[in-house]
């Protein structure tokens, strides 16, 4: 009854007015800032400074790792393999659509996020979307809204999901129970966000880049292998995404409503543009001024979309096993048998240090937004609840896990895009000043505020 219940859920918030604002919102920004895109290039070599360059408590490297940790997940491997299960192959250009579009979004986030960010008592950096609808709108109310939604959201997305398909993937492949799996890595994790964010962070600088390149090659090893299907697969994709799918095989068919709906759904998943939780890092970092920063955040939507889903999609629908009704991690467990026994240990490990990561990178979401809902006391608590919830979400139900981080998704982007629509003017202006007026080097002046 709950997964029931939870679905109809799901499947209203994701509805047409929501599919609209995300996307409308992604177009919206791109034109308005003059295809803020063009910038990537050196937005990528931005992002591979490690040197000190303003107030904050990270590099700007390690706010990126740290952002990229929660963003490379379980999205990126069971997220685009459920799109293809329920949306078919067509959803895969709909998730790399809503990760072009969304690293103007992604920019956005991180520009007003560091303008508009505070320091705390400790003399730590607090910032994202919660002090822009404070501080820019005005509107405290919205940012508790937010804060409340992001704090409980966390323990869907971030945690329970990950934890879930880990301990999943492992039980099918080693024969490992869910227990074990979930007893390791709550340890493992209570180990390193106790430290707080410059323990997580210094975890991160090492393990993305190594998990990133560990995977990339896996999937482009199985590409190889199958490049003789690459061009019709590369037809089938385009061509189903606006015609939908008949079904095939095991495969039940999906309209272009399906393909659309479950790819831009699983993309925010994935990559989180117009979610408001990458820039609650972003504000941690050292930089110079807003722009510097929002440039480097916006290259984690580029990586974590527009590469590394997009090569999973390709494995996926290329194998042909979506055609057999397999879902989730069954699908890619599938797609990556064809490299025997090197692939499943490549999906295995891949998946394990995308999810630990991921479960690092969120506890600093979450305790940011319990920090000022309640103030700099919540943070210890939230954090022995964070530990305590990757033991229950290894052992949960798959379908409920996803429903609910499917809600808690577009709740918690409503407010945080609204802001960006309203405040698209100082978006703009600060885009003009440093950016378009090269001026990029500039330092800003101190706008943080003691809280």
């Amino acid at each position: 009854m709950l997964e029931t219940w939870l679905n109809k859920i799901s499947d209203l918030v994701w509805g047409p007015p929501m599919l609209i604002l995300l996307c409308g919102t992604h177009v919206f920004l791109t034109i308005r800032l003059r295809f803020i895109q063009r910038y990537l290039w050196q937005a990528i070599k931005l992002s591979f400074g490690r040197s000190r360059e303003g107030e904050g408590d990270v590099s700007q490297f390690g706010a990126l790792t740290t952002a990229l940790a929660a963003t490379i997940g379980t999205g990126n491997i069971v997220g685009v393999a459920t799109a293809v299960a329920a949306g078919g192959p067509g959803a895969v250009l709909w998730m790399w659509l809503t990760g072009v579009f969304g690293i103007a979004t992604k920019y956005s986030e991180a520009v007003l996020s560091v303008k508009y960010r505070v320091k705390t008592k400790a003399g730590l950096m607090a910032g994202g979307p919660m002090y822009v609808l404070d501080r820019g709108l005005k509107t405290r109310w919205l940012g508790l809204i937010f804060a409340g939604l992001t704090a409980v959201a966390a323990f869907g997305i971030g945690n329970m999901v990950q934890a879930n398909s880990i301990s999943s993937m492992v039980h099918e492949t080693f024969k490992i129970s869910p227990w074990i799996t979930g007893l390791i890595m709550t340890v493992l994790t209570a180990i390193v966000i106790l430290g707080g964010i410059k323990s997580i962070a210094s975890w991160c600088e090492k393990l993305v880049p190594f998990m990133a390149v560990f995977y990339v090659l896996g999937c482009a090893v199985l590409l190889v292998m199958g490049w003789h299907r690459i061009p019709e697969t590369v037809a089938l994709i385009v061509s189903s995404a606006f015609t939908g799918q008949a079904a095939i095989g095991g495969f039940l068919g999906a309209g272009m409503k399906e393909a659309m709906r479950y790819g831009v759904s699983r993309g925010l998943f994935s990559n989180e543009s117009g979610l408001g939780s990458a820039p609650i890092v972003a504000a941690a970092a050292q930089t110079k001024n807003p722009i510097r920063q929002a440039l480097v955040s916006s290259t984690g939507t580029f990586w974590d979309t527009v590469v590394v889903c997009l090569l999973t999609g390709l494995v996926l629908v290329n194998s042909g096993e979506w055609t057999h009704g397999l879902k989730g991690a069954g699908l890619t467990k599938a797609a990556f048998g064809d490299l025997p026994i090197v692939g499943p240990i490549i999906l295995t490990l891949g998946l394990l240090t995308f999810v630990f990561s991921t479960i690092l990178g969120w506890s600093y979401y979450g305790e940011k937004a319990a920090e000022y809902l309640l103030g700099t006391g919540a943070v210890v608590p939230y954090r022995v609840l964070w530990v305590i919830a990757v033991m229950v979400g290894s052992v949960a139900t798959l379908p409920v896990v996803w429903s609910f981080a499917d809600i808690a998704n577009a709740l918690m982007a409503i407010p945080n895009l609204v802001s960006l629509l309203l405040l698209n003017g100082v978006l703009v202006a600060e885009t003009r000043h440093y950016l378009w007026n090269d001026n990029l080097d500039a330092s800003a002046p101190d706008q943080t505020r003691q809280t």
